[in-house]
């Protein structure tokens, strides 16, 4: 659909080739890029953004007749930058070349000290919880700073993703895509090209995990446990969650019941998902269907007791099978055993 892909290793970088990507279709960001797919992307024409000290000397085995165009990863420091936005008193962050110290100004007068090289563009992703449009508008802002305080001449601005998606009462896009435009116009940069990340905001909504019921058991006068062929990994594999978007589809009529702890199929204890209080009792064969669980919560899936399952895509309400369930056949492969 004209997007592009994103990528942050290596491995990535090949895979996007294998889906038929071409370089100029590749934005290249992240530590773990080998230097021959970092030289090869380059050259191809990605857009490619410096994260690490080592990929600054690589520069310097580029081709010199060739002019190269570069960006490069600006540390965000979100209790420096956003306060209000911040989820700890000192909510920094591991990526990107700091202008609290002399390494942004190291890394930039290195990178312009050669002649065949452009420093094309700034990259500053980094994510709030709140998602607000504040921290939008305070970390553009401290962009643009940074940009004027070294008379850059840039080509784009990266800004990341981490926005809300479909949700209700949330920002929208044109929400944000207004305050990008108006931070820029503060200092006179409102003609910047202007790059996003969105990913987990359009991806994660058209997936869905659905499980079904296996077994419901009775264990004390009130509480009932309901286990089901899914499991807590498959929608929430950080295990922060205190809430999922779920539909029951089910077409028994039981009675209600005081408590149901809804349950995964692993041999973990804590492998409980969520509870369904004063609610027709569940039975097996019932399933339980999870939304907007695409993009992180999809490739996260650890493959813990059962392996990766079936996919399937709805169009025009039929179902297509488009990836089979791994079996032990998968897991094993390329392993010496």
């Amino acid at each position: 659909m004209g997007c592009f892909a994103e990528v942050v290793s290596f491995d990535e970088y090949n895979l996007a080739h294998e889906c038929g990507y071409e370089d100029a279709q590749i934005i290249y960001n992240g530590p773990m890029k080998s230097k021959e797919t970092f030289i090869n992307a380059i050259i191809g024409g990605a857009i490619v953004n410096i994260e690490t000290k080592r990929e600054i000397q690589w520069l310097q085995e580029l081709p010199k007749e060739q002019i190269i165009n570069i960006g490069i990863r600006l540390n965000i420091n979100i209790s420096k930058v956003s306060p209000e936005d911040a989820d700890a008193e000192n909510d920094n962050s591991r990526f990107g070349f700091s202008d609290e110290t002399e390494e942004f100004k190291n890394a930039i007068n290195t990178i312009l000290s050669m002649k065949n090289v452009h420093l094309s563009g700034l990259h500053i992703h980094r994510t709030a919880h709140s998602r607000s449009l504040k921290f939008y508008q305070n970390s553009i802002l401290y962009a643009c700073s940074v940009i004027r305080k070294y008379n850059l001449n840039l080509d784009y601005l990266d800004v990341g993703g981490g926005f809300f998606g479909i949700f209700p009462n949330k920002p929208t896009y044109q929400q944000y895509s207004d305050i990008f435009f108006h931070s820029l116009k503060t200092f006179g940069l409102e003609t910047l090209r202007v790059i996003v990340e969105p990913g987990n905001a359009l991806v994660a909504s058209c997936f869905s995990f659905l499980s079904e019921v296996i077994d419901v058991k009775h264990v004390e006068p009130q509480l009932w446990f309901v286990t089901t062929d899914g499991s807590r990994n498959d929608i929430d594999p950080f295990f922060r969650k205190s809430g999922y978007m779920t539909e029951i589809l089910s077409e028994q009529v039981n009675n209600t019941v005081t408590e149901q702890v809804v349950s995964g199929c692993t041999c973990l204890e804590y492998d409980r998902l969520f509870s369904l209080k004063e609610q027709p009792l569940l039975s097996v064969g019932d399933r339980i269907l999870y939304k907007n669980v695409g993009a992180y919560t999809m490739c996260l899936t650890p493959m813990f007791i059962r392996y990766i399952p079936n996919i399937y895509v709805i169009d025009k309400n039929k179902h297509y099978l488009i990836r089979k369930k791994w079996t032990e056949k998968e897991f094993i492969q390329k392993s010496t055993y």
